[in-house]
């Protein structure tokens, strides 16, 4: 079985930043298979896309409205994931998820993740 463990959220001012981090455990995980994504969800909206990053870290994609504030990185000796995220803004507050895909490539659906964290609030406030 495999767990995804977030931390990092938190209440932040308009244009501060957080990082966020996941952690995976289990014996089936492996790092060099897994592409990893991230997502969010706002109260009374649809879960979205917000990151993805492939197995080596090599690839990355980003939703438009985070691109050149956000960026996903990856650590496969700790199986973690990262967002750093920078010049936040009041439209970012949600509840976030990190997830894992496996296969090697960048994906930005959810139904092509296989397992999920229980996500971390992040709430900016003006």
């Amino acid at each position: 079985q495999v767990q995804l463990v977030e931390s990092g959220g938190g209440l932040v001012q308009a244009g501060g930043s957080l990082r966020l981090s996941c952690v995976a455990s289990g014996r089936t995980f492996h790092s060099y298979d897994t592409a990893w994504g991230w997502f969010r969800q706002a109260p009374g909206k649809e879960r979205e896309f917000v990151a993805c990053i492939d197995w080596i870290g090599s690839w990355t994609q980003y939703e438009d409205s985070v691109k050149g504030r956000f960026t996903i990185s990856r650590d496969n000796g700790q199986n973690t994931v990262y967002l750093q995220m920078n010049s936040l803004k009041r439209e970012d507050t949600a509840v976030y998820h990190c997830a894992a895909r496996r296969a090697p490539t960048c994906a930005t659906t959810a139904s092509e993740y296989q397992y999920w964290g229980q996500g971390t609030q992040v709430t900016v406030s003006s």
